[in-house]
């Protein structure tokens, strides 16, 4: 994905993450972007669901159905930052886009058929540089939405190990509520804390995050992140 989308809000619940990234995998990201006359759809089945979220096909079923019926309300949410003549920066213009323009349910055939919607291609294919990969099994046994975006933040800086944010575009890209931004301790707790110890339990990374203040303000946060050479050979159950 371009490293625009990978920081914007998603919008999406974990199931509705595992279907539209199931979708994502599927496409070219360096063929040409087609014309708007010529839109890609991509299909996933109940057994491609199931294999990816470790669940059994009734509740692959359930999930696909449950889709089809809220992904064309799903939004992403881009901010563009803003100047005036001058120079002097504004406040970042919010951009609201959907992820796809059509999504089709094929109830008696157990699949879902996903039709792009045409601002978002340029963000999922024709990718030459600015772009954020990771294999999707990285993120098969992941439980929360929270650690899936978090593992994309951190995939955006993979390279160097140390991903920093602001904690305006970190909340915006976990999609955090407006109850959870009014307190720091909300996003550590109900956000960072439990996605840092999934990727860390189920992804074998080892992960040191620093939040970083402006006089009493949390207004960044840092994260150090490697791939741990010795996982745990006996994990819990």
């Amino acid at each position: 994905m371009s490293n625009a989308l990978v920081r914007a809000g998603h919008g999406l619940t974990l199931a509705e993450k595992r279907i539209v990234m199931l979708a994502v995998s599927k496409m070219n990201s360096r063929a040409p972007v087609p014309p708007a006359t010529s839109l890609p759809r991509t299909k996933i089945t109940a057994a491609e669901y199931a294999e990816i979220a470790k669940c059994g096909m009734p509740t692959a079923y359930e999930a696909l159905q449950d889709a089809a019926k809220h992904l064309f309300e799903r939004k992403i949410t881009f901010f563009e930052p803003a100047y005036t003549r001058a120079g002097k920066p504004l406040k970042p213009i919010r951009n609201d886009m959907r992820w796809v323009g059509q999504c089709r349910y094929y109830e008696n055939e157990g699949w879902v058929e996903l039709i792009w919607w045409p601002p978002i291609l340029p963000s999922l294919m024709g990718l030459k540089k600015q772009f954020t990969t990771y294999k999707l099994q990285q993120a098969n046994a992941l439980r929360s939405a929270y650690s899936w975006r978090l593992l994309e933040l951190l995939m955006h800086y993979r390279d160097s190990g140390l991903a920093e944010y602001t904690i305006e575009d970190f909340c915006a890209s976990m999609d955090a509520t407006e109850k959870q931004k009014a307190n720091f301790n909300n996003i550590k707790r109900r956000i960072i804390e439990p996605a840092v110890k999934e990727l860390v339990e189920k992804d074998g990374w080892l992960i040191q995050w620093t939040p970083i203040k402006a006089g009493r303000k949390v207004s960044r946060l840092r994260f150090e992140f490697r791939k741990n050479p010795q996982p745990d050979l006996f994990p819990p159950s």
